[in-house]
């Protein structure tokens, strides 16, 4: 089973915003929604491309380069050019600290 890796603590990751992290040689997109944290893999699956960079509108992130969407809650595609899902991680706040886990391969 893969450990929980530290991303940020939660003050610094405001309503909005993301981040990103590597984990076991995966980069991974953090998102604050609100208040709630996801978590997908910082990867178009159009022209694999980075993802966190691009504007967040709503529950959705809109790839900097293709304008392709996906849904940061369940890595689906919500738009073309992309027609592939992004993968999804678990968050959870532990001790006023963000982590995130490659639960995939347990």
């Amino acid at each position: 089973m893969s450990d929980w890796v530290d991303v940020t603590t939660a003050a610094e990751l405001s309503p909005g915003a993301s981040c990103v992290v590597e984990v076991d040689g995966v980069m991974i997109a953090v998102f604050n929604l609100d208040g709630e944290y996801y978590a997908i893999e910082d990867i178009c699956t159009h022209d694999a491309g980075e993802l966190a960079s691009g504007e967040l509108a709503g529950e959705e992130i809109v790839c900097p380069r293709h304008g392709a969407r996906f849904n940061i809650k369940t890595g689906e595609v919500t738009a073309p050019p992309a027609y592939e899902d992004v993968p999804t991680f678990p968050v959870r706040v532990h001790e006023g600290k963000i982590q995130v886990r490659d639960d995939r391969w347990d």
